[in-house]
Parts: C-alpha cells; sequence; structure tokens
C-alpha cells in the first residue's frame, strides 16, 4: 500500500495558445512543485483538465511525469473513463509507467448508482490491476454519493485503500474517517479542518498557485501547531472561497499563472474568467503576498 500521506497536488496541464499541451512546462512544474515539497503528484487531475484529454494524452502525461518525478513524490494518475474496458486500459498502461495509485471516478453520466453496482465498477478494475485505486466522492460533479456503508465494502478489495472525498461534508468526511484511516480531502476549502479531524493527506487543486503555502499548513497541522496554521490558512482562505464558488479550474490555472506557475491557459470548452471574475481573483490573492 502507498503512502499518500501529506500534500498530494492536483497538477495542471499547461496548455499553448493553440490548445496543445506544453510539456516544456509541464517538467517545469514538475520540479518546481517536488522543489516545494509536495509529497505526491496527481497526473491526469481534474484541474489537469481531464475530461478534455485524449487517452494518449493522458498517457504520455503518465509516461513523462512518471519519469520526471523520478521517485522523489508519489505518482498518483487519474485513468477515469465512461467505458470500462477503457478504465481498465488506461489503469494498466498508468501502473506500467510507474504510478504509486490509480484515481478513479465512479461511472457517471447514467451509468449505475446504486451500492451493488458501483461495488462492481470498481471490484472488476480492483481484479485487473496492482496498485492502490483511490475511489472518488465528488457528488456535485458526478450525481453520485458513495455511501458509509458502500465504502465499508469497498475498502474490503485488495487495492481500494483510498478515498477522494471532494463534497465538502465534513460530518460525512468524518463518517468515512471512523471507516478507513485512507481518506484524502478534496474540497480545498475544509482542508485544515479535514487534516485537524485526522486526514492524513489531500488532493488538492488550489495547491497549484501555493504549493510552498499548502505543505507549510500540513507541516504546521501534523506538528500541532494549530494557532500558527490557523493563521496561514486565514490568508489562503480568500482566495480557496473565490475558485471554490465560481469556475474551479479557469480560476486556478489564472492564479497559478499570476504567481508564477504555468501558462494559465484553458482548453476548449473550459473559458477563461471574466475581467469581473479576474479582478475578484486579484483581489483574494493579495494577502499571500504577506
Amino acid at each position: 500500500m502507498a503512502d499518500l500521506k501529506g500534500i498530494n497536488l492536483a497538477m495542471q496541464t499547461p496548455f499553448n495558445d493553440n490548445g496543445s499541451i506544453n510539456f516544456g512546462v509541464y517538467e517545469e512544474l514538475i520540479d518546481r512543485y517536488v522543489d516545494a515539497g509536495v509529497h505526491g503528484l496527481v497526473l491526469g487531475a481534474g484541474t489537469g483538465q481531464h475530461p478534455y484529454l485524449t487517452e494518449d494524452e493522458c498517457n504520455k502525461l503518465y509516461e513523462i511525469g512518471a519519469k520526471r518525478i523520478a521517485a522523489r513524490c508519489k505518482v498518483i494518475c487519474q485513468t477515469s473513463a465512461l467505458n470500462m474496458d477503457e478504465v481498465i486500459r488506461r489503469s494498466k498502461h498508468a501502473e506500467s509507467v510507474g504510478a504509486d495509485a490509480l484515481m478513479i471516478l465512479p461511472p457517471y453520466f447514467e451509468g449505475p448508482s446504486e451500492d451493488d453496482g458501483l461495488f462492481e465498477f470498481y471490484r472488476e478494475i480492483d481484479a485487473a490491476i496492482g496498485i492502490d485505486i483511490v475511489g472518488y466522492n465528488i457528488p456535485q460533479a458526478t450525481g453520485i454519493s458513495v455511501s458509509t456503508d458502500l465504502l465499508k465494502r469497498l475498502v474490503e478489495l485488495k487495492n481500494f485503500n483510498y478515498i477522494k472525498d471532494s463534497a465538502g461534508d465534513l460530518t460525512t468526511h468524518q463518517e468515512y474517517l471512523r471507516v478507513t484511516q485512507g481518506v484524502l480531502n478534496g474540497a480545498d476549502t475544509t482542508t485544515v479542518y479535514a487534516l485537524m479531524a485526522g486526514t492524513k493527506g489531500v488532493i488538492w487543486g488550489g495547491a497549484n498557485y501555493m504549493p510552498h503555502e499548502a505543505v507549510k499548513l500540513y507541516e504546521l497541522v501534523t506538528q500541532k501547531k494549530y494557532s500558527e496554521a490557523l493563521e496561514l490558512w486565514h490568508r489562503m482562505l480568500p482566495s480557496l472561497l473565490v475558485i471554490w464558488r465560481t469556475k474551479y479550474t479557469p480560476s486556478v490555472l489564472r492564479a497559478s499563472q499570476l504567481r508564477g506557475y504555468g501558462t494559465g491557459k484553458v482548453r476548449r470548452p473550459l473559458q477563461k474568467l471574466n475581467d469581473q471574475e479576474d479582478k475578484e481573483l486579484q483581489r483574494a490573492l493579495e494577502p499571500l503576498k504577506v
């Protein structure tokens, strides 16, 4: 079982003006994030615009990324897809190039939503691979909530050792923690409280534009320096509230660009921020300059 404690940064995918991936910037970002002290990088994350990447592009991100990371931190690859055979194919490829774990959405968009169907989906993937599976609870995007009862069944599978919880409901999050220690927080605005509640790791999109602060926050909480952690958190929170309540990925990419990380470009059909949204984001980033 891979140890996914700490800050697992849900990494952006940098694009050129024509919509192609800028692999040069991608490798530079990997080095900068690793140097910042992150404990893992999630390649092909939602923040990396996974739904708008082809399978070949994802595979190339995994290949280049795992090689560049070179075991300096954990490698988590998102291998989600709507087609079952494609999920397994993507997963096997990511495993073959050195992934430590796979992040996989439940079968969203009119797939099975009842517990038995969701369990069978993950059971089939579990039987096909040999590394950790990170399930994914993000009902606001998928329309599917992973119940506590389902989680109890899933963690009995050989490789289903983690669940990323992006719902933002701290009650459910703490119920998950009573089932398994393999809970990873994915809701930006609850990060510090999830860590204080005992969550050992996070998968964090907002860390793209503040990797040093994210790592410092984790260190302060693990050292039980809660007052200092909350002081830092209150400087991070304004921008996190903005990205969480507006256009998430475009906001993260723009914030990253403003702070010197990446190109800030989105791939269609995503749209960049309008002028008002951009100004609001820039104001919210001001506390991080202290």
